[in-house]
């Protein structure tokens, strides 16, 4: 695979960054890619390890050691073709996956991991530019009918597989664009959402319908989730239209955090936020955007969904940028020999830190404080772990100045409502009950009633939607054909 000595010649090359005084004044992207050169030289590091992890590692089983032989080997159209084998959007996941293909890669033990994720990333942009991506449209029609609820990686990922298998595929999206998450949870900074029109346009060429702006159930009444719906389509209806329906919504209920002067305004879930600057990158008129031009902001929650919020915010103007993280500081180098293969535990520095935002670790937030009904600050403590409990350190109490608070600290589950209405069984976090087994899987407890992704395993990557969704796919294929020829 590649060049049998290249990881001993040739160091990891990272993907280059426009420079930040530069890409803060926009939402396009700004990541470097690997040219053809530079692809073909990461590429020929990829070792012939006898076991390649970085396949289990990958939730969507990408032959990842095949497809960098063939980019070393300049054999990129066929390259193309194995990645597409396995992940129906490399696009999405080589701009937005962690990689934990690359935690997992054999070289990673004492070396640094092969760039498995800017090869993937130089693959299909490749693929596009040269216009290898066609419909695939079935070459005959089953006169079966789905339903899939929610256009996000899983229902995209679903939709296109059960369309390329015969059957005609009708995909509901409340908001008023294809994408769910994807679209407005993922600023245009990290991906452009013409990635998402482009495969749009090849899967309504495939036969996919898509229909915006429905809402499938109803939302609770103090929701604060994302709804730009127009109309609505009761489950019971989907039920008698469909031969089959398949719940693949986003984990969107937001985690709160109920302490005293959360009712202040200035205080908003991180998806309240960022959605409305998508929308208004792709040309809408918002009223009341929420903006945080000179504000102080504090962005409670470490993971990507803040990393988000610092970004955009940097983009807004903010005069200051703090994000709060509840754990301690991982150190800056993981043990590699105690957690290879699987994903470490590490500091990592996102694009957006790197643009301006000050880290707290180890930090609660006790209090919002304001004057007039608005926040003005935030009274917090520090944190120490002992026994496996979150213990406070006296005498560590301090109140930080702030204008505007975004909450981003994960997702509970999925819209509850939504799965209540159509009569299906939660677990025990409130998602989907449904099992992932290779007869049967992701089959909830009401007849004809399928759920993936988000819906089904809770708040996760986009890669893992990807392969929920093409398994689901397959799931459902079966369950209509009695057999299916689907990957799963």
């Amino acid at each position: 695979m590649g060049k049998v000595t290249g990881f001993m010649e040739y160091e990891r090359l990272e993907e280059g960054y426009e420079p930040v005084a530069t890409r803060v004044k926009g939402y396009k992207e700004f990541v470097i890619g690997l040219n053809a050169d530079q692809a073909k030289i990461q590429s020929a590091r990829c070792m012939d390890c006898g076991t390649p992890f970085c396949n289990s590692g990958c939730p969507v089983n990408n032959i990842i050691p095949d497809f960098n032989d063939l980019v070393y080997r300049g054999d990129w159209k066929n390259a193309i073709t194995v990645l597409h084998s396995t992940n129906n959007f490399p696009e999405f996941t080589g701009r937005i996956c962690p990689a934990p293909c690359e935690a997992a890669c054999t070289l990673n033990v004492n070396d640094d991991a092969v760039g498995i994720k800017s090869i993937e990333h130089a693959i299909i942009d490749r693929a596009w530019e040269e216009d290898w991506v066609k419909p695939q449209p079935p070459k005959t029609r089953t006169g079966k009918t789905v339903a899939v609820v929610g256009s996000g990686p899983a229902g995209l990922a679903a939709a296109q597989q059960l369309a390329r298998a015969g059957h005609a595929v009708t995909v509901f999206e409340k908001n008023d664009r294809v994408g769910g998450l994807l679209r407005y949870g993922i600023p245009d900074f990290k991906m452009e959402k013409s990635h998402i029109d482009r495969r749009v346009k090849q899967m309504e060429a495939e036969g996919v319908v898509f229909r915006t702006g429905v809402l499938v159930a109803e939302l609770p009444a103090d929701s604060k989730i994302t709804n730009w719906a127009k109309e609505s389509i009761s489950p019971d209806e989907l039920k008698s239209q469909f031969d089959a329906v398949l719940l693949a919504g986003g984990a969107e209920t937001s985690r709160d955090l109920p302490v005293p002067g959360r009712e202040l305004a200035g205080i908003h879930y991180a998806m309240e936020f960022l959605p409305q600057q998508n929308k208004v990158n792709a040309g809408d008129k918002l009223k009341g955007q929420i903006r945080a031009d000179g504000k102080h902001v504090i962005v409670i929650g470490g993971g990507d969904t803040g990393s988000d919020c610092v970004g955009t915010s940097n983009r807004h103007g903010a005069k200051s940028v703090t994000q709060f993280e509840l754990m301690p500081q991982p150190p800056e180098v993981e043990d590699r020999p105690l957690t290879w293969p699987y994903w470490p535990i590490k500091l990592r520095t996102s694009s957006s830190h790197e643009e301006g935002c000050e880290r707290e670790f180890a930090i609660a937030t006790k209090e919002f404080l304001g004057e007039k009904g608005k926040v003005t600050g935030v009274k917090t403590v520090r944190v120490e772990w002992q026994g496996g409990k979150m213990v406070e350190v006296a005498g560590s109490e301090q109140v930080l100045k702030a204008d505007l608070v975004f909450l981003a600290m994960g997702f509970v589950a999925p819209v509850a409502t939504v799965l209540d209405a159509f009569g299906v069984s939660k677990d025990n976090r409130g998602n989907a009950k449904a099992t992932v087994d290779f007869t049967g899987g992701y089959q909830t407890n009401v007849p004809k009633v399928f759920a993936a992704g988000d819906m089904r395993r809770g708040q996760s990557l986009v890669v893992w939607a990807i392969r929920e969704g093409r398994q689901a796919a397959r799931a459902v294929d079966e369950f209509l054909m009695g057999e299916s020829e689907l990957p799963r």
